[in-house]
Order: structure tokens, then C-alpha cells, then sequence
């Protein structure tokens, strides 16, 4: 059972099975990393068996600190076991949502976010199987023009991000 922090409604971390928290719309702590080229974005599509979301587009890499773990440890090794790669992650703010995943879940998550950097042309991706069926790179005017017509094809909380920042500019407005 994989244990995540949760936050009470004085600020404080308690423990709480993971698929508890999204099955009772709880707020709790939360990663996502954005790796670039340049002005690309690396993107995943989750995986087809994942328990919610599957098959649809989302950021670098998108977790959950297990309990006691820090939320820069986390995004580091979720990058690893997702990509199979690593790159240096600079923290660059903190947010918060809530969205309707499906299946009677939600994400109520403040989400600590790190920005890294990746040459496309060497990096070599080791993507596991059952957290990620593909991977591409993309602009952030591509990607606002592809959501505009396909909303669908992109997980809830990616969508939440490129309409906060839609240039890419993470953390700035956090």
C-alpha cells in the first residue's frame, strides 16, 4: 500500500493511502516536473492501465512524495522510474488544484513544480511500460492549439497548467 501526505485543515502532513485521498477528494502534497529542449516540452501519455487518466497526454512527469519523502526526492525518482532518465530539477513553485479525474476520483492536490533541461537529440528515454505509453516533444503554441481542438486527449490537471501559464512560463504566477 503507497502511503502520500495529505494536508489537515490547520497545514499539517498526515498519512493516507493514496487511492484513499483521490477517492475522497482530499488535499494532499503532489510533483510535476517539466523537462525542456530548448523551447519544447517533453510530454507522456500515461499509460492505458493506469487507475485514472489512462491514455492521455500530461506533462514531463506527474506524482505523489510517498510518506516522508520530499517533494524535490520524489519528483527526482518518479523522473527515473517513469523515463528512465535523470536531469537536474530547479524547483519553481507551488500550486494547487482540484479536478475531476473520472471514476469517481479527484485530484486535490498542492503540487510542488520543478523545471529541468534535456537535449531531445541525445537524452535517451527508458520509459516504463506501465506508467507511460509514448512520449514527444512540443512547443507551447502547438500544444495551446492542440488542447483548443482536442481538450480530451489531455489529462485534467495538465489543461489546469497550460491555462495558468500558457507560456510555458511555470512558477512564474504559481
Amino acid at each position: 500500500m503507497i502511503t502520500i501526505p495529505a494536508i489537515a485543515a490547520d497545514g499539517t502532513l498526515y498519512e493516507v493511502e493514496k487511492l484513499a485521498a483521490h477517492r475522497a477528494g482530499l488535499l494532499h502534497l503532489a510533483i510535476s516536473a517539466f523537462v525542456f529542449d530548448g523551447d519544447a516540452l517533453l510530454l507522456q501519455r500515461r499509460a492505458l492501465g493506469k487507475y485514472h487518466c489512462g491514455g492521455l497526454w500530461a506533462n514531463t512527469c506527474c506524482s505523489h512524495p510517498h510518506w516522508g519523502e520530499a517533494p524535490a526526492a520524489a519528483a527526482a525518482r518518479r523522473l527515473r522510474e517513469e523515463l528512465g532518465f535523470s536531469t537536474p530539477l530547479t524547483p519553481i513553485g507551488v500550486s494547487e488544484y482540484r479536478a475531476d479525474v473520472g471514476g469517481g476520483l479527484t485530484e486535490h492536490e498542492r503540487v510542488h513544480l520543478f523545471r529541468g533541461a534535456a537535449d531531445a537529440a541525445t537524452l535517451r528515454l527508458a520509459p516504463d511500460p506501465d506508467e507511460v505509453a509514448e512520449t514527444r516533444w512540443v512547443t507551447a503554441a502547438a500544444l495551446g492549439a492542440e488542447i483548443a481542438a482536442a481538450p480530451e486527449r489531455f489529462t485534467p490537471w495538465f489543461r489546469i497548467y497550460v491555462a495558468r501559464w500558457p507560456d510555458f512560463a511555470f512558477g512564474a504566477a504559481a
